[in-house]
């Protein structure tokens, strides 16, 4: 695995990333998988060939039993990872192996708000930065209940990613954005997660609504159906700063058999969805 030279623990890698790219003229590709699906030895191996294809950010799902902002596909690895005993702390590890190899890559965790209730806000949380994450996205924390949450995170440096829909008002948007760090997610379309053949009028308009409303402030990633260079043209070309992707990937992992095969498809892949990215 390629090794590069680390950046100042004071910076946030999540900022020096989209810096980093906005020099090169770039758009960031942010690669979601499943931790522990469908072992935790075999995700590590994932995020690695993600990273070395061209994955400018990882989003390290923490499995949880009601996932309620992921359709069936991530639904289905979720159930996988849980069922093999995959816990929190686990996906920690798992981050802190990934970064002493990728000192720079941003990682993200996405889960839920019972997760950290559970283990207390600060504890986890300072866990989960000693194991060298960089962010949190907690879609079912509403912002109207997250002054704990923010607090907590703030304290340690911590970015806090929150999601917007299509139908987010533009009140709501602005409340959102002032208080989101790292980039705001904005999903591309109404319901779960899942690939898509296309998009409607209404994803266009809604991005372009949002980038109007945030401006410079912070970048926006747009997330949610996203599996190829014509969806991420599409996207780009409506004012986004960077692409999720995450059943695209969890699709290619259920489906390929041998992990040598599926190391090799996702670095090709992952490589011609970057190259859209520029």
């Amino acid at each position: 695995m390629h090794k590069s030279k680390s950046i100042s623990s004071k910076e946030n890698r999540i900022d020096s990333k989209f810096n980093e790219l906005k020099s090169k003229n770039q758009k960031a590709l942010i690669c979601y998988v499943v931790a522990g699906y469908p072992d935790i030895k075999t995700s590590e191996n994932i995020i690695a060939s993600l990273i070395n294809g061209g994955a400018d950010i990882i989003e390290i799902g923490i499995p949880f039993s009601d996932p309620i902002a992921d359709g069936p596909t991530i639904q289905d690895a979720i159930q996988s990872s849980l069922i093999s005993g995959t816990t929190p702390y686990m996906c920690l590890e798992l981050a802190s192996r990934i970064r002493k190899t990728f000192p720079n890559t941003p990682l993200i965790i996405m889960t839920y708000s019972n997760i950290l209730y559970r283990k207390g806000y600060f504890q986890f949380a300072e866990k989960a930065k000693e194991s060298g994450i960089d962010g949190f996205i907690i879609p079912d924390i509403p912002v109207e209940e997250s002054k704990e949450y923010l607090n907590t995170m703030q304290n340690i440096g911590m970015s806090t990613i929150f999601l917007v829909s299509p139908n987010t008002s533009e009140k709501r948007l602005k409340r959102i954005s002032r208080i989101c760090t790292g980039f705001l997610y904005a999903i591309s379309v109404y319901g779960t997660t899942g690939e898509r053949k296309g998009f409607d009028e209404y994803t266009i308009e809604s991005i372009k609504r949002v980038k109007n409303v945030i401006a410079d402030k912070i970048p926006l990633a747009v997330g949610f159906g996203i599996s190829n260079s014509q969806h991420i043209k599409y996207m780009i070309d409506a004012g986004a700063d960077a692409v999720i992707i995450g059943s695209a990937i969890v699709k290619k992992i259920k489906e390929i058999e041998t992990n040598e095969l599926l190391y090799n498809s996702l670095n090709r892949f992952i490589g011609e969805l970057k190259s859209s990215c520029k």
